[in-house]
């Protein structure tokens, strides 16, 4: 990629609306986000179909589709391929078996960006290449606001145990009003907002004089996730 295309790489921004486009997968055409209005939404991208690293992580994401759903989450992939060639990999996926997955079928749509269109709207392309996505995950929320965005070079396999909690960690604190500590995973303590007066802080100490909360300091109190 040369240096002028670095320069004029659009990136979406944590807090802001999801960019919306219409495409094809290998489940339809979709509208996105609209069509998974209400849903979380792990959009995510791979440098190409009939690779090793992406092979895998497909393998891994079909394992764990249900627990997205159980999530309330949908998986969309994309990649700079076609349709036809997405369809024939995925339909060789379904013959191989690999740490415990055994001839996954992958139920989720996947992009057909043979454009690249929505690769450059999401900011896929970047340093390693001008025709491969790296490997992006935006999370997106029901009211299609993005959350959360990770991007990987080529080389790394994504972490999905992360991703999961990533999802439910997001939940957690939008439906709880909490922030979550280094390390947090679910069932584990969560952190209560500091307070903004001097009043709140005094009602804070009295708070923290419960079982159910640990206060460090007036600003770093945690409490038990229930």
């Amino acid at each position: 990629m040369t240096e002028n295309n670095v320069n004029t790489v659009n990136f979406p921004l944590i807090g802001t609306p999801a960019p919306e486009f219409v495409a094809q997968t290998t489940q339809g055409e979709i509208n996105f986000p609209a069509d998974f209005e209400g849903k979380w939404v792990i959009l995510f991208s791979h440098p190409a179909d009939f690779t090793p690293v992406c092979t895998t992580e497909f393998m891994t994401f079909a394992k764990m589709h249900d627990e997205f759903r159980a999530l309330n989450t949908e998986l969309v992939g994309l990649s700079i391929d076609s349709i036809h060639s997405h369809l024939a990999w995925l339909q060789s996926i379904q013959g191989y078996t690999w740490d415990g997955i055994e001839r996954p079928v992958v139920e989720f749509p996947l992009i057909a960006d043979l454009k690249m269109d929505v690769a450059k709207k999401y900011g896929m392309l970047q340093g390693e290449s001008d025709t491969a996505a790296v490997r992006a995950v935006f999370f997106i929320d029901p009211n299609g606001i993005i959350k959360t965005i990770l991007y990987y070079p080529a080389s790394l396999g994504r972490n999905f145990e992360e991703i999961k909690r990533i999802v439910i960690g997001l939940q957690k604190a939008e439906k709880d009003g909490v922030a979550l500590p280094a390390n947090w995973q679910p069932g584990k303590d969560v952190i209560v907002p500091p307070p903004g007066t001097c009043q709140a802080i005094t009602e804070r100490v009295e708070l923290a004089k419960g079982e159910e909360y640990e206060m460090k300091d007036w600003f770093l109190t945690f409490k038990e996730d229930k």
